[in-house]
């Protein structure tokens, strides 16, 4: 069975529920991860999705903050949800497929403007969840599952528009990346986008400050699809729509698309 999947910080789905229709429109992806839904669930605009064949929603939600959903057209049940780092928010949604596949999706904390969890307890809140993933993971070592979200880190040097300028940034210092790649390991992930475009520039996020963010195009990737080796060799076609982001009243994220022949 062929299966897409996207993963997709909407920056609210309410004010964006038009380009959530479009996408589903001209994309079709079974299955839709949407992060930043900043909603309650009950007030998610599920008509709309429902009419273009999405009749599967899995989601948690709060007013105005975080919130995370998988809209799908094929059956999912959903698993449950984590939290990490007892923030307490929304930012965690599990499902299973009928193939027994799970699929995991996170939003993790932004971590703020300043990069030392001295000054800005954001950052150390960011450093401390994704410890949090990794004890989980070591715990209950995963299979036949895939973890995907608005990971807000930008690991690979080729993942920022200036390595050298960003390493003082948020999303790009060294010990966000250490401590992704800690979570990675304890999962025993396979980064599905760059295994399908090992090399080049390749973001999904462009700052809403640039007016002329395709022409400066200073983006980076913080948008992920990872597996487990069980299944990664079954994923190919990955992709980023970078056009999105210059959709009418875009998210400051574009899409992020794999597909598994699971």
């Amino acid at each position: 069975m062929t299966i897409s999947i996207a993963t997709w910080n909407i920056n609210s789905v309410r004010l964006r529920e038009p380009i959530v229709l479009r996408l589903l429109q001209e994309e079709a992806p079974d299955i839709l991860c949407l992060q930043e839904c900043k909603s309650p669930v009950e007030h998610i605009p599920v008509d709309g999705f429902r009419e273009l064949g999405y009749g599967y929603l899995v989601a948690r939600g709060q007013k105005g903050y975080n919130g995370v959903a998988v809209l799908s057209r094929i059956p999912i049940a959903d698993v449950g949800d984590l939290d990490f780092a007892g923030l307490g928010h929304a930012r965690h949604v599990a499902v299973r497929l009928e193939n027994g596949v799970m699929l995991h999706n996170f939003y993790i904390p932004a971590g703020g403007d300043v990069p030392d969890r001295e000054v800005n307890p954001k950052f150390g809140q960011k450093l401390d969840y994704l410890k949090g993933m990794r004890d989980w993971l070591l715990d209950e070592r995963p299979k036949r599952s895939v973890i995907l979200g608005d990971f807000n880190i930008a690991p690979r040097e080729e993942d920022v528009w200036s390595h050298r300028q960003l390493l003082k940034v948020v999303s790009h210092t060294p010990i966000e990346v250490e401590h992704l790649a800690e979570m990675q390991d304890a999962g025993g992930w396979v980064d599905i986008t760059r295994k399908d475009i090992p090399q080049g520039k390749l973001y999904s996020w462009w700052s809403y400050r640039s007016p002329n963010w395709s022409v400066a195009d200073k983006g980076r990737r913080l948008d992920h699809i990872w597996a487990t080796p069980d299944i990664s060799g079954a994923s190919h076609s990955s992709r980023i729509l970078r056009d999105v982001r210059g959709w009418d009243k875009p998210s400051d994220h574009a899409p992020v698309f794999a597909t598994f022949d699971l």
